[in-house]
């Protein structure tokens, strides 16, 4: 197994330390979970990964290259894509422009414009695949911000693979949904998610323990622990600071 993002005594200082210290080997492959309390540092680990806040010390290496320097738009371009908290699609677009757009700029990356035009074929045959997969495709000419609030969810995450990124960071794609819903997305990004590495934030544990390989619990900046879900289901020291009597209940 080899590791393809380490962060290495990393620290994140808002006035006061947001990230404290903290080291982290990402397994290549794997499906790796952050929870713990709201302000443990998730989200800005998040965007310390992806380039959208430099780190105050310390260092984020993907594939053995230093990353923490770049901006977000070279950080997509090695292959790291993330999806956020809030629904980030174009409402006022259709579902297959949606896809079309994220499709259209991973082939923009790799192809001149005279060649982009050339290939519009192939990119209607991607652009409805993508939808296929995720269930999308009978709504391909609805207007995305009438779906439901989790087929915008599935959309939303389905636009982030369509960048065909290594490693995929979700940040709680569970928010807002019904149970129903969230099986629903849980389904959809252990599909389309297959053979690539995760990194997800949630506090729904049963998303949580249905998908994660492996766990890291924040708090207060700080790893708390790190290991599989039965790991962290007996960890007293988790429970202790975050899951309470949840487990035992």
């Amino acid at each position: 197994m080899s590791t393809i993002l380490r962060l290495t005594n990393v620290t994140k200082h808002f006035g006061y330390p947001v990230i404290d210290n903290l080291s982290l080997d990402i397994i290549e492959g794997e499906r790796h979970a952050l929870i713990g309390p709201n302000g443990a540092g998730k989200s800005t680990l998040f965007n310390l990964i992806t380039g959208r806040y430099r780190v105050t010390k310390g260092n984020i290496s993907f594939r053995d290259k230093r990353i923490d320097h770049l901006p977000p738009y070279k950080v997509v371009q090695l292959g790291i894509a993330r999806s956020f908290q809030i629904i980030n699609i174009f409402k006022d677009r259709t579902v297959f422009e949606n896809m079309r757009t994220a499709v259209v700029a991973k082939r923009r990356r790799e192809h001149t414009f005279s060649s982009l035009l050339a290939g519009m074929k192939e990119i209607t045959r991607q652009t409805e695949s993508w939808l296929g997969r995720l269930n999308l495709l009978t709504y391909r000419d609805e207007t995305a911000g009438t779906l439901g609030y989790g087929q915008q969810r599935a959309l939303e995450i389905g636009l982030t693979m369509a960048l065909e990124p290594e490693m995929v960071l979700l940040d709680e794609p569970g928010a807002g949904l019904s149970p129903q819903d969230t099986k629903e997305v849980v389904k959809v990004i252990r599909e389309i998610t297959a053979g690539k590495t995760l990194l997800i934030i949630e506090h729904d544990m049963d998303v949580i323990f249905d998908l994660a390989d492996r766990i890291s619990v924040l708090n207060r900046g700080k790893l708390l622990a790190c290991g599989t879900p039965d790991d962290i289901r007996a960890n007293d020291a988790v429970k202790e600071a975050y899951l309470g009597r949840l487990f035992d209940e």
